[in-house]
């Protein structure tokens, strides 16, 4: 299965694992990449796959979590398929909760932030 780093924003070596690695044509025996390497839905398919794995570990998802994400979701849009669980959607709430307390602490740190900026420029705070 051919892997575009360009529109994974992968690196080469990291696609190439990805490309090789299981469930994959791979290279055939001359090198050349097998069916899946010639375009189309399954490479569109494995670049969503990737941007999907990308997200997940971008929002702060641990692996094994993302292990178990994997096979729930759909490739085309990421969303649930028919053998997602009740304890993965508890796992997964969980994580979105994290991800919001994770928010609300980055905003007031940006507050105070702006505070410290417009104190050290010696402008009046703006309302």
């Amino acid at each position: 299965m051919h892997i575009s780093p360009s529109r994974t924003g992968l690196s080469a070596a990291p696609v190439r694992r990805r490309s090789t690695g299981p469930g994959s044509t791979g290279p055939s025996p001359a090198g050349r990449a097998g069916a899946a390497g010639r375009g189309g839905g399954l490479e569109e398919a494995a670049v969503d796959r990737v941007v999907h794995i990308q997200e997940l570990f971008a929002a702060g998802l641990h692996s094994r979590t993302v292990h178990k994400v994997l096979p729930c979701m759909r490739d085309s849009d990421g969303g649930p398929n028919e053998i997602a669980t009740p304890k993965l959607v508890e796992e997964l709430t969980s994580e979105r909760d994290r991800i919001d307390r994770m928010i609300t602490d980055l905003l007031r740190s940006r507050e105070v932030l702006d505070e410290v900026i417009v104190a050290a420029a010696g402008k009046p705070e703006a309302t």
